[in-house]
């Protein structure tokens, strides 16, 4: 008859595979998954009062709610019909005749306000996830590179207009969003 070997229950197995482990590994994976996915569905939901100005050569500053999980273009819309009753050229187009410029970076409709302060996106004189505007009080010199903790008001602004206007100031300053640039000190190109 063979001798059966007998297992040393003091013997440490934990590196050895084990279906029973790994099945809860996986199945704790997928719990923590779920619950942080539930918890960025929250945050989406949660409301952001924007400042944001309408740009028509002068600045119409008014205040909107919406989502952070909202995109640009759905943003332009809400805005679009806020501002329809005040701006007949509004009324006369549609959100994506309409452009979000927040500090010098024309904004694509597809991104949402939770990507922007999820990666702390920066534009040209500020940072683009940055909603609360608060008025500029320094007095006597400014120096216009030192960034403070507040934004700048976005501009909304007819795609017309900007097409008319793109190379005066404040227009000529303005570029399309790109998330892989870097943006350093705030200068005037000349």
């Amino acid at each position: 008859p063979k001798k059966k070997s007998k297992k040393n229950p003091e013997v440490e197995t934990s590196f050895l595979p084990d279906k029973d482990r790994e099945a809860a590994r996986k199945k704790e994976e997928r719990r923590l998954k779920q619950e942080w996915l539930d918890l960025q569905e929250k945050i989406k939901q949660e409301k952001l009062k924007i400042t944001y100005s309408y740009w028509d050569g002068s600045g119409h500053r008014k205040d909107i709610v919406v989502r952070k999980g909202n995109t640009i273009l759905e943003f332009l819309s809400a805005v679009r019909d806020d501002l329809s009753p005040q701006f007949r050229e509004v009324a006369a187009g549609t959100a994506e005749d309409l452009m979000y410029v927040k500090e010098d970076i024309i904004l694509p409709g597809d991104i949402t306000f939770y990507d922007l302060i999820t990666i702390k996106a920066r534009g040209k004189s500020g940072p683009l996830f940055s909603f609360d505007v608060h008025d500029d009080v320094r007095f006597g010199a400014v120096d216009a590179r030192v960034e403070k903790d507040e934004s700048h008001p976005g501009k909304i602004v007819d795609r017309k207009w900007y097409d008319r206007n793109k190379h005066i100031f404040p227009a000529s300053r303005w570029e399309q969003y790109d998330p892989a640039k870097e943006y350093g000190k705030y200068t005037i190109k000349s």
